[in-house]
């Protein structure tokens, strides 16, 4: 998943017209003196034209900061709306371009301490300062004086000489302002005001629910509960329970604690147990409880859509993707849900006959799926994955990753960890250089700790741009949720957080490769933004990584080749449940949000959407609607989740462009795909950008070949 620092940009914002993002929730911090604030928003110091001040910042710093920056941002654009000369592209666009250089750098850090370092005198902050934010950045970007100058340059733009990116920047800025209301009479611009400041308010509830509901964990205390769990998974309960000041061991209610003990545990009582406690984040009729909280959220979004002259909130929120709209989309889901749903139920057949040979006298169930999953791999495939497990060290996977880089892209990374301030002793640092050139400074934060929220993600604290002559290095960052190795032994993780790992990395390689000169021209499509950390993901299971990093964490040695054979033959396995687990969230958020009537109860919508499309019985969603912080932590994501099929169907068809060269590592073709798709940003149509690249638009059968899929009659999107 990218996630963007709290805002993208601010000239962004402001020119085309963005919702703004949520920051969470909470109530009054006390304002402290200008001195902190002037930490957080002053240039920053020291290498790589300067770094993010971690260790000068303190929470209590970022009420003064946020009232600081708002009153900048608010003197920058003031000064080119009253600029008395007459109105021009450099006046007008490039001047807002360059403004709130402060502010960036205020939400980069503020990101990082409400994604990664959350507590309550943050969510405290939170809970102030989001509607304020919210309703500050509306007010501006619909400003009359604003939308006047634009639509003036946007009228004469065929006189004005603009290059191409020119005038694809002022044709996006207008196009922006008048999806997101600039058009609005002064009433209704004030009403979209409020509802915005509303939805903002709610995002930041939702958010700290879940987060409250993550944070709690269940304390296994009998050793039985642990028994038939691999070993390095028990030391690191144990270490959990120990920081917890308990005795026995802890299993957090995130996805990386609880995945591994499904997979594994025998006690199929606790299976269930924890099973329940993941799945009904945010649906246990108490305090924490989101469903209401969704209800409001969709209610506002149907209502700022129909101010805005969208038919519904799908229609508005695609209006700016490749798909463009909503049937297309869901056109690409029902293509792939019918044979997804058709290799589940051969999967639990297969999972049955387990359960019958052994006499288990018991029906598959979803606490069951995982684990039985695992025997039927053994059975079919001779495959444990807990035998190949310690093939994958975290620290070798990274290395790994970074030799991919540098053999596709001409990049290195040199660890220079402990020579640049960071937020948490445990995050490493690397040096990102190409043909000799410093290019970024990549922060890695691998470990799930209280106050950082679940999933992986990554972002950026400082974007490329060659407009100001100052952006020249992006700082990027990935962080991830994985359970730390205990006792100081090496951190073994799976194949699929080892596929996670390269994910995330896939962004940072997207960002770090930029080359673009204006940062509003930064932002890609939603259905356009995991393509490239998809496509990343490819290059983890390809022989020289294997051969190279996979080695044992005891012995030393590399994976046997057997064994990577039975990984190959085993490349299609599950894909049923992988496939629904994903497809099922994706067609139900298309569902909840391409309509005119808002669902005022998710908990019903869910259970009778599920029954619609034909949902197996035997699975749930991969994010449930109460726990859904895709959709309703902000609107990134919000009739959006498709787009990880989109991309993934460009994915798998740029792989095939790898495989058809007969070199997966081939050079030429690398560097047509980081020319013409990584380091363009949005400075052309990403369709068009990828129609160059390919020479024609992405194929659905290489996605139904690559999940071991039969095509569907007609295969090309």
């Amino acid at each position: 998943m990218k996630k963007g620092k709290f805002l993208w940009s601010v000239p962004a914002l402001i020119l085309m017209g963005a919702s703004m993002p949520a920051l969470a929730e909470t109530k009054k911090a006390a304002a402290t003196s200008t001195a902190p604030a002037s930490v957080i928003l002053d240039p920053w110091t020291g290498p790589y034209d300067g770094v993010p001040p971690w260790d000068q910042v303190k929470p209590a710093d970022f009420p003064a900061a946020f009232d600081s920056a708002m009153k900048q941002t608010k003197a920058e654009f003031e000064a080119i709306l009253t600029n008395p000369a007459p109105v021009t592209f450099d006046n007008t666009i490039k001047a807002n371009e360059l403004a709130g250089a402060s502010v960036n750098r205020l939400f980069s850090i503020w990101g990082v301490h409400s994604s990664n370092l959350s507590n309550p005198e943050i969510r405290k902050i939170q809970a102030e300062w989001e509607p304020k934010i919210s309703a500050f950045f509306n007010e501006l970007q619909l400003d009359a004086r604003w939308f006047q100058r634009v639509q003036y340059l946007y009228q004469e733009r065929a006189n004005l000489g603009l290059d191409n990116a020119q005038m694809r920047l002022l044709e996006r800025t207008y196009d922006g302002l008048v999806r997101n209301g600039a058009m609005l009479d002064a009433g209704k611009k004030a009403e979209l005001i409020q509802i915005e400041t509303k939805i903002a308010t709610q995002f930041s509830e939702f958010q700290n629910k879940v987060l409250a509901d993550e944070e709690t964990y269940i304390l296994l205390t009998d050793p039985a509960d642990v028994a038939g769990l691999p070993d390095s998974f028990v030391a690191s309960l144990k270490a959990a329970a120990e920081a917890k000041g308990k005795t026995g061991w802890a299993v957090a209610n995130t996805r990386s604690a609880i995945q591994p003990f499904l997979e594994n545990s025998p006690r199929r009582d606790l299976r269930e147990k924890i099973w329940r406690a993941f799945t009904m984040r945010g649906d246990n009729g108490d305090a924490n409880d989101t469903n209401a909280t969704i209800a409001e959220i969709l209610k506002l979004r149907q209502q700022r859509a129909a101010l805005l002259g969208f038919e519904t909130h799908a229609h508005y929120r695609m209006a700016d993707t490749m798909a463009k709209e909503p049937e297309k989309a869901m056109d690409l889901m029902m293509k792939v849900w019918p044979a997804a749903v058709a290799r589940v139920k051969e999967e639990v057949a297969d999972m049955q006959g387990i359960t019958d040979k052994e006499k288990a006298g018991i029906t598959i169930e979803p606490w069951d799926y995982r684990y039985y999953a695992e025997k039927v791999r053994k059975a079919k495939y001779d495959l444990d994955q807990n035998e190949l497990k310690p093939y994958f060290q975290l620290d070798n996977m990274v290395a790994a990753m970074f030799d991919a880089a540098g053999k596709l892209y001409g990049m290195s990374f040199t660890e220079n960890t402990g020579t640049v301030p960071v937020f948490e002793p445990e995050v490493r640092t690397f040096e990102v250089k190409r043909d000799g050139k410093v290019i970024g400074l990549f922060y890695l934060d691998n470990f799930a700790r209280a106050g950082k929220r679940s999933g992986a993600w990554m972002t950026t604290y400082r974007d490329q741009f060659k407009l100001s002559g100052k952006n020249n290095i992006t700082l990027a960052s990935n962080n991830n949720n994985f359970v730390k190795g205990a006792g100081g032994k090496p951190t073994l993780i799976s194949i699929d957080d080892a596929s996670t790992l390269f994910h995330e990395f896939g962004h940072a390689i997207h960002y770090l490769n930029y080359d673009i000169t204006w940062p509003g021209l930064g932002n890609t499509p939603r259905d356009f933004v995991e393509y490239p950390s998809q496509v990343n993901e490819n290059w983890l299971l390809t022989p020289y990584i294997l051969n190279t990093y996979a080695k044992h964490a005891e012995t030393g040695e590399p994976i046997p080749q057997a064994l990577v054979d039975k990984i190959k033959a085993s490349d299609t396995f599950n894909q049923g449940f992988a496939t629904v687990e994903y497809l099922s969230s994706a067609i139900l958020d298309m569902m909840l949000h391409h309509r005119k009537e808002p669902v005022t109860d998710p908990r019903a919508f869910e259970k009778e959407a599920l029954a619609k499309i034909g949902m197996p019985k035997e699975m749930v969603m991969r994010h449930r609607l109460p726990q859904f912080n895709h959709l309703f932590s902000s609107d990134g994501y919000s009739a959006g989740y498709y787009s990880y099929l989109w991309s993934e169907t460009m994915d798998a068809d740029t792989w095939a462009a790898f495989t058809e060269k007969g070199d997966v590592w081939d050079k030429e073709t690398a560097e047509r795909f980081r020319s013409m798709l990584l380091s363009t940003g949005n400075e052309s149509d990403r369709i068009e950008a990828y129609r160059a690249f390919r020479g024609r638009d992405p194929d659905v059968k290489y996605i139904m070949q690559k999940r071991g899929f039969p095509l569907p009659a007609e295969t090309t999107k």
